[in-house]
């Protein structure tokens, strides 16, 4: 009798293990993840799992476009005042934190204090957080609070900014410098979650391997950034899949679930897949279960008008084509001596470069040509806006003359970084080489993994590279962020470009309400950047991404990272 009992529990226990395995999302990572740290996360790969592990005060409606906030932590819209100076927000009872050895055995539940904690990671300049230029110059007495603290935790706990308070546990009071619309978009951002004081004293203030929020999965395993795996959280706080989505979301049958509880899942396992080729064939053994398509794969996987080929249907594989607010272009060093300084050889590169050819060969003309600094999508964007620049080679060597530079003759070799070690990021780089060779210009390609790149960028040792941005929220004012004086380095201009008209119409661009005003400053804008020439521009992305039907509720989108509460296994 004790061996047959015996056998029916090993056989349950065996079945759970299996059910367990087959309700855990397996996903493929195309690089390191740099840092788990969401003060300092600022690039899509780090996202993937800084966003499923930490929560923000407010979220995008997931089924609904265009982008929509609702609350997240924060329980319910903020109250207003003082014409848009002063932000009251309200912060959800018993949301509770993912259990860590700081704090010593005991729930903890997240408080209004511990959002002004991170506000001041982000001000704090040991944290070296690529999110200060959210705040900059914006709350009433944090860039004072910047200057003065350094490297000094009681310090950091004990000063007071005037326009940042914890009234009291579940109260969150702000006071900014002048009207900031994007503080809404910014609290959506991975950069405010919640920390709280335990955590940052245990690990002092280095979060970038270890970290704890409030999130729907919990970091359990942590190799390198070379593999991850979350686990649910169990004791996560009540939320539930959408009940309502737009004409899409109907269309998908993606409100299946709606009012259910979420997350379905049990689990993420993360594994990085540098070359494209390891993560196709990893994709059709099942190995994972969504891939974004390669350029290599296009041709394999669709047929001539773009839809999927019939044996991939066969195998119960999906498409899904979604637009994206990532978009890309050729960046100059604008300190650099050499292409910094010299217009006319800017001038040169972006006649000399064939754009066509480049999104025919690196997206199977899938990208969309970009017309403008602006990505559609953008409120501002103009669909008949027209560069002043194009692919005519004939341009581009009378331009190397009026350079100084004839046939490249005296003109000293440029270095060209690549953002990845994968075949295509190698690829990219000589066909910009190949295509420079033409007017005379010598290009050194160096190779970096991808963290090493954005460590070269937050640096300045950049000199020409493959610029991108993936929209932290629909706004010009994302965008010209990128462009502006004092977001040099460590901020996100890693151009180094200057221009005080600019810096002037992002201020007006960022605070007005006045729709016509804000679309005539980013007009005036793109003129400069268009005659200066820091952005040679290349296209927007369209994703075609390929999934097995056992995941469900399955929506691309590019500003919501936390998507996999929502997804569901079968």
């Amino acid at each position: 009798m004790f061996k047959f009992l015996l056998i029916i529990l090993l056989a349950i226990s065996c079945n759970s293990d299996k059910m367990s395995k087959n309700n855990i999302l397996n996903v493929a990572l195309t690089t390191t993840v740099s840092t788990l740290d969401p003060a300092v996360s600022y690039d899509t790969v780090s996202a993937e799992v800084v966003y499923q592990i930490h929560e923000s005060l407010y979220e995008y409606d997931y089924l609904i476009r265009p982008y929509h906030l609702k609350p997240l932590l924060a329980a319910e819209m903020p109250l207003i005042e003082d014409d848009g100076l002063k932000y009251t927000i309200k912060i959800k009872k018993g949301v509770k934190y993912h259990p860590s050895a700081a704090f010593k055995g005991k729930e903890r539940t997240v408080k209004a204090v511990d959002f002004v904690n991170q506000i001041k990671r982000l001000a704090y300049k040991p944290t070296k957080s690529n999110g200060w230029w959210l705040f900059d110059d914006k709350i009433v007495g944090l860039n004072k609070f910047r200057d003065l603290v350094t490297e000094n935790l009681d310090t950091f706990f004990n000063y007071e900014i005037e326009g940042l308070k914890a009234v009291d546990d579940q109260t969150l009071v702000i006071k900014l410098t002048k009207p900031y619309p994007q503080l809404f978009y910014a609290f959506a951002m991975s950069f405010t979650t919640p920390m709280p004081e335990e955590i940052i004293r245990y690990h002092k203030n280095d979060l970038s391997q270890g970290t704890v929020g409030t999130g729907p999965f919990v970091l359990k395993e942590w190799k390198n950034g070379l593999s991850i795996k979350l686990s649910r959280f169990k004791d996560y706080h009540p939320a539930k899949y959408p009940n309502k989505g737009d004409r899409i979301s109907y269309q998908r049958n993606l409100l299946a679930d709606k009012g259910k509880t979420i997350p379905f899942i049990d689990g993420i396992k993360f594994n990085v897949m540098k070359e494209a080729q390891t993560r196709w064939l990893n994709f059709l053994k099942n190995n994972i279960d969504f891939i974004i398509l390669n350029k290599d794969h296009f041709s394999i996987a669709l047929d001539k008008s773009g839809k999927l080929n019939p044996e991939y249907k066969e195998k119960n594989i999906k498409l899904q084509i979604a637009p994206t607010l990532t978009y890309w272009w050729l960046a100059f060093n604008m300190t650099d001596p050499v292409v910094g300084k010299n217009l006319n050889l800017r001038k040169a590169i972006a006649h000399a470069i064939d754009i066509d050819k480049y999104i025919e060969i690196f997206s199977n003309n899938i990208a969309l040509k970009a017309n403008s600094i602006y990505p559609p999508g953008v409120p501002g964007y103009d669909p008949t806006n027209e560069l002043p620049y194009k692919y005519d080679l004939a341009k581009a060597k009378e331009f190397m003359k009026i350079a100084g530079f004839p046939n490249g003759k005296g003109l000293p070799t440029i270095n060209y970084d690549v953002r990845g070690t994968s075949n295509v990021s190698r690829q990219m780089g000589d066909f910009i080489k190949a295509e420079l060779d033409k007017i005379g210009i010598k290009i050194t390609i160096n190779i970096n993994s991808f963290p090493g790149f954005l460590n070269k960028a937050k640096t300045g040792q950049l000199q020409f590279w493959q610029g991108g941005w993936a929209m932290d929220y629909p706004d010009a004012e994302n965008t010209v962020q990128l462009l502006i004086t004092k977001n040099m380095t460590p901020g996100p201009n890693t151009s180094y470009f200057s221009n005080q008209l600019v810096d002037e119409n992002y201020k007006i661009i960022g605070e007005t309400k006045n729709q016509s005003l804000k679309k005539l400053k980013m007009k005036e804008v793109e003129k400069i950047v268009n005659e200066e020439l820091p952005w040679i521009m290349q296209y927007y992305s369209r994703k075609y991404i390929l999934y097995h039907e056992r995941v469900k509720n399955f929506r691309q989108s590019d500003l919501i990272y936390s998507n996999y509460k929502y997804l569901r296994l079968q």
